[in-house]
């Protein structure tokens, strides 16, 4: 009797729910037959109560299983990878969309889970096989915004058929223009542009939403548990030996995954890795070690499943560098997008305790951007969104060098997005914050002209490029970028007080700035303001006063160079320097030569806010020569190197008669700052001024004879 209760009551739930039970409840079925026959094997005849106690907890438990939704909502939740997706299992789950036994509900759980762990599937091979798989659920209205980010993740240009752009186009009228299809479309159109034919926005955008999966954060803390002490490759330089980081959470996806693929198979490459490969096959990533090997395999080189790994391998960051599939660009955009848009300390509340590692990533974004020579489309997208919450403080350093790095073909929309955001940090913050801000913007500025010399071609003169729209977009851009310098510096030096620190950053900024002409082949002059050109010409610093010597030094060679240029050829050029920058060059340099050499300071210098005063006022201040009070002599910033001169000329006289500089002595006296390195000083009084001019030509000309 006991026996035939057992046989039969556990059978009764399992057949009524025999047309809804997944494979799972089946094997549970199978494993509780053989766990019965087991059980009458060795199980005697004293122990049938307590066999009766066990059947009754088993019986909910079965129950419970045998309800197919339940089990499958529970385990797909419960799916937290350790380390990798093998593509087998994500094959054989996949196997399963179609027959059936799956609710909507779940099959869009598993997508979701699907294209969490993307990133994380050791291998794509079959995956990409099954694309036409995943494209017939399109029409799956609730399933399609995921099938299309699925789709989105696998797309090569092999993939995109006339059929395939037909039926989106379809669902578009159907649906309307929804951000899903707008992505696939893009991204058909990128591969084939004939097949795709309408006009989709230009604009990069995010296209798929940023959903918050339930295993999520569960995926987090098993990374944080399991990937404590994993290697990390952090410096981008080529060789093997590589250190180890001891941060955890970025470590999985900055490493190249291992290949579920049989050991003995991936050796059988390596041995056959001695010439060239046949285009049809793909090479592993895991067995490039070397850049000839790099260079022997870079037609059939496919990129891992991880797209983060690229960021610290410098080998492949050298293939995308040289490779011209698209998608490629768009795989690693999406998941930096991603990546960045989650994990930002002070946009994420949740985060917070996270800046360390948030700190550790940016550093790895700065590295990359530097390897690469070119900014990040991300990255960019990162600043404009989080700039306006950033404190200034948090991650300062990366924060600032990822500033230097935006591109300069997509900054119609700086004033809005950087300048405002970064002008009232500016303002608010610290000296040491605002020198920051002038070292990004100046690398911003030279990032910009290296870029402009390597794309732009280096042959065509300004006469062809005048007709260049984009060109005269990217001298706008140039042009903003330098006034607003202007601006915040302005401000920056009236609040603190002209610091002498503050000086030498925006100098430098202007040391790039006044060669563009020249350096870099563009027709861009801007003068530096007067709320930075007097309180330099009149400060107590002598380094600032040399550089500022060296600066106007340079923006003479430029503007003379440009002058030539425009007599020297027969057509007008569009782009011309404006009579108001020489007139502002002619203001600033009479201010210069009236202050340093010609002891006429306060009398013809003609600027608005410059240093003309009437002589009744002179007189009132009571200084005797008051003309001379900025001469190379008696200059605040000078006259320490007048009292070392004196000094040495006349070791006896200590009454330091500065007026015995003159002369014969005063040439001596140049000699001597000269030899102090005070080389901007040099070139600026030998090309602006005609007497030294003139005698250095002389001297010059003398030697060769």
């Amino acid at each position: 009797m006991l026996q035939s209760k057992r046989s039969k009551t556990p059978k009764e739930p399992l057949q009524q729910h025999q047309k809804s039970q997944s494979d799972l409840s089946a094997w549970l079925k199978v494993g509780r037959i053989g766990t019965e026959k087991s059980v009458q094997d060795h199980q005697s005849l004293n122990d049938q109560e307590n066999g009766s106690k066990q059947e009754e907890s088993l019986e909910p438990a079965l129950s419970y299983f045998a309800n197919a939704d339940i089990v499958n909502t529970r385990l797909l939740k419960s799916l937290i990878p350790e380390s990798v997706v093998p593509e087998t299992c994500v094959v054989s789950a996949v196997s399963w969309l179609c027959v059936s036994k799956c609710s909507s509900n779940i099959q869009v759980l598993f997508l979701r889970w699907l294209i969490t762990v993307f990133d994380f599937i050791d291998h794509k091979e079959d995956l990409h096989a099954l694309y036409g798989f995943f494209f017939f659920f399109l029409q799956e209205e609730k399933m399609c915004p995921y099938i299309c980010h699925v789709l989105y993740l696998l797309t090569r240009k092999e993939n995109v058929k006339p059929f395939r752009v037909r039926r989106l186009l379809d669902l578009q009228a159907k649906m309307g223009m929804r951000s899903h299809l707008q992505a696939l479309l893009s991204l058909y159109k990128l591969f084939c542009p004939e097949l795709v034919n309408i006009t989709l926005p230009a604009k990069t955008k995010i296209f798929f939403k940023n959903a918050e999966d339930p295993w999520k954060a569960a995926i987090k803390t098993i990374r944080q548990r399991r990937l404590e002490n994993s290697p990390v490759p952090q410096p981008l330089f080529l060789g093997e030996a590589q250190p180890r980081s001891q941060k955890r959470k970025w470590n999985a996806q900055l490493m190249i995954p291992v290949s579920s693929t049989n050991r003995s198979h991936l050796e059988a490459v390596r041995e056959q890795n001695t010439g060239l490969y046949s285009t049809d096959e793909y090479f592993p990533v895991e067995l490039l070690q070397s850049f000839p090997q790099l260079l022997q395999n870079i037609h059939r080189l496919e990129f891992p499943s991880r797209m983060g790994s690229v960021l610290t391998n410098p080998l492949l960051l050298h293939y995308l560098n040289c490779t011209k599939d698209e998608s490629v660009y768009l795989r690693l955009y999406y998941w930096l997008g991603q990546s960045l848009q989650e994990e930002c300390t002070w946009c994420v509340v949740e985060n917070s305790q996270n800046e360390e590692e948030f700190r550790e990533f940016l550093e790895i974004l700065c590295r990359t951007q530097c390897f690469l020579q070119e900014g990040l489309a991300p990255c960019e997208e990162f600043l404009y969104r989080s700039l306006p919450l950033w404190d200034g403080l948090c991650c300062r350093s990366q924060i600032l060098r990822l500033v230097s790095w935006i591109p300069l073909n997509s900054m119609y929309e700086m004033k809005s997005y950087l300048y405002e955001p970064l002008a009232q940090l500016f303002f608010t913050s610290s000296l040491y914050f605002k020198c920051s801000v002038f070292e990004s913007l100046k690398r911003l500025l030279q990032n910009w002209l290296n870029w402009q010399m390597a794309h732009l071609d280096s042959a065509a003169d300004f006469q062809t490029r005048s007709l260049n729209t984009t060109f005269s977009g990217l001298l706008d851009t140039v042009a903003e970028l330098i006034h607003f310098v202007a601006m915040i510096s302005t401000v920056a030096l009236r609040l603190e007080s002209n610091h002498t620190f503050l000086l030498y950053f925006i100098l430098d900024f202007y040391e790039t700035a006044c060669d563009i002409y020249l350096k870099y082949n563009m027709p861009l002059l801007i003068m530096p303001p007067a709320g930075v050109f007097y309180p330099v010409l009149l400060g107590m610093d002598p380094v600032n006063l040399n550089q500022l010597c060296y600066i106007m030094y340079r923006y003479r060679a430029n503007l003379v160079a440009a002058k030539e240029n425009e007599h020297s050829e027969k057509e007008i050029q569009q782009f011309r320097f404006s009579s108001e920058t020489y007139r502002e060059y002619n203001q600033n340099i009479t201010a210069m030569v009236g202050c340093l050499w010609t002891s006429n300071a306060f009398r013809r210098d003609t600027h608005p806010q410059g240093l003309h005063m009437d002589d009744k006022l002179l007189n009132k201040t009571g200084v005797k020569e008051f003309r001379t009070s900025f001469n190379i002599v008696y200059h605040p910033a000078m006259i320490g190197y007048a009292v070392q001169f004196l000094q040495q000329a006349w070791p006896d006289d200590t009454t330091f008669n500065f007026s015995l500089i003159k002369g014969k002595k005063w040439s001596w006296y140049l000699k001597y700052l000269y030899a102090k390195g005070l080389e901007g000083l040099k070139l600026f009084i030998e090309s602006s001024i005609s007497r030294i001019s003139q005698a250095s030509h002389n001297k010059a000309g003398n030697m060769e004879m």
